[in-house]
């Protein structure tokens, strides 16, 4: 018996870890219209789902989410209203960069945001052309500008390893590497279109959606592209239109977001570096044709979420 107890805690812990890797649930922030967040499951079964804003807040689209560490969910509700809630839809912190920190009146709009480990958030704030962290109280502890230009329209960010920051900006069509502590640039990439997203990779490589090029593409710190899908992906149906949030897998897989592609084409799919198709999301019903940004939750986060959402039935 003292054999098989360690023996049997093993197999059940195994289990246990396999059940956690193999869950995946999907996170969604849809407008156009849908006005809505919601989780499913890997299949597209609604487990959850809030209504939100909308146009009538001045708010046609949701460009970023972000499911916290503890379980709770972080979007925006207007252009300019970032607010965190509860799976039992508690609204526990909410800031408004319209009217705050010396931007009333100014023209600004937030794509881009990101909860940080000590606690603050960081908000991309495009038009006044600033990154700004605040803590809970909103009041700014670090902020540095975006470079001159067009840069300062932005889009989706995402911060790498090394402690930097991408932003992606629409016009000029370029994605900016910018050191957090300083805010100097350390590397960028001309992509030429309306781009979207970009994050850096495992291997060092940057893979970026190319917003309306209608292609992803991965590019060395030489900026040497080294892999594509463009228009179609090889050998299916599938149309790349509006290509906008991306995830690498650990097996080195990626999921991409493919937003205005319409009914027929899935609006988030995971594909392999061989160019294969190994999982689709299309619920346009739910989502609609402005599926701009989303979140695949695995392992323990999705185990997470799962027993916290059993616990509000």
């Amino acid at each position: 018996m003292k054999i098989l107890f360690p023996l049997i805690l093993t197999v059940i812990l195994s289990l246990s870890a396999l059940t956690a890797k193999a869950e995946r649930l999907v996170l969604v922030g849809a407008s156009y219209g849908k006005n809505i967040v919601a989780i499913t499951d890997a299949a597209g079964k609604v487990l959850w789902s809030h209504k939100t804003a909308g146009p009538q807040r001045g708010h046609t689209g949701h460009h970023d989410v972000h499911m916290l560490p503890n379980g709770n969910i972080l979007f925006h509700d207007t252009w300019t209203t970032l607010k965190e809630i509860t799976l039992d839809k508690k609204v526990v912190w909410e800031y408004d960069c319209a009217n705050s920190n010396g931007n009333k009146g100014k023209r600004v709009h937030v794509h881009a945001f990101a909860r940080l480990p000590n606690g603050n958030t960081r908000i991309v704030e495009s038009g006044v052309g600033r990154v700004i962290e605040v803590d809970k109280k909103g009041k700014i502890q670090h902020q540095f500008a975006m470079k001159e230009g067009g840069t300062k329209e932005s889009r989706w960010a995402r911060g790498t390893d090394k402690g930097t920051y991408l932003i992606c900006s629409e016009r000029p069509g370029v994605v900016t590497e910018y050191d957090v502590k300083d805010g100097k640039v350390v590397w960028d990439y001309l992509i030429n279109t309306r781009v979207y997203g970009a994050m850096r990779l495992k291997n060092g490589n940057t893979l970026i959606a190319s917003g309306s090029g209608n292609s992803v593409v991965e590019v060395s710190p030489e900026k040497k592209v080294v892999w594509e899908i463009k228009g179609k992906v090889p050998g299916t149906e599938v149309n790349l239109k509006w290509m906008t949030c991306l995830q690498e897998r650990e097996n080195g897989n990626f999921i991409v977001g493919n937003c205005h592609a319409g009914p027929d084409n899935p609006q988030i799919f995971e594909i392999t570096r061989e160019k294969k198709i190994v999982w689709e999301f299309n619920e346009y019903e739910l989502v609609g044709n402005g599926l701009a940004c989303w979140q695949v939750l695995e392992g323990e986060q999705a185990a997470m979420v799962s027993k916290k959402l059993a616990a509000l039935k």
